[in-house]
């Protein structure tokens, strides 16, 4: 939801050159999210495996789909990428909420 409204209140000039990145990035070419292309650390880790269940299922479901587009060399047609302004970062409360804890953790075991 910030991300959208950031997005709107982005200079215009600004807003055109995300969304030409984004159109030019591979992965929503293939119909995948930003979260679903992060680097899986240990903290990602977590976080993925804290998904509730639609949510992972969803998730499960663009990879394959992604890996068998790639593996046939081919992409989705241009009305089935992923657009900017539908693409959620579903993973970041979860990151946070792990980082949270593994801070409060170490934190606790240093006393």
């Amino acid at each position: 939801m910030a991300a959208r409204q950031a997005i709107k209140e982005a200079p215009a000039w600004y807003r055109v050159l995300q969304q030409w990145f984004y159109n030019r990035s591979y992965f929503n070419q293939l119909g995948l999210m930003r979260d679903d292309v992060r680097r899986e650390s240990e903290d990602v880790k977590e976080a993925i495996r804290r998904l509730p269940k639609d949510i992972y299922d969803a998730r499960n479901f663009r990879l394959i789909r992604a890996l068998n587009l790639s593996n046939k060399k081919i992409v989705l047609p241009k009305e089935e990428w992923t657009q900017l302004q539908d693409d959620v970062q579903y993973l970041k409360p979860y990151i946070e909420e792990v980082i949270k804890e593994r801070k409060e953790r170490q934190l606790w075991n240093s006393k």
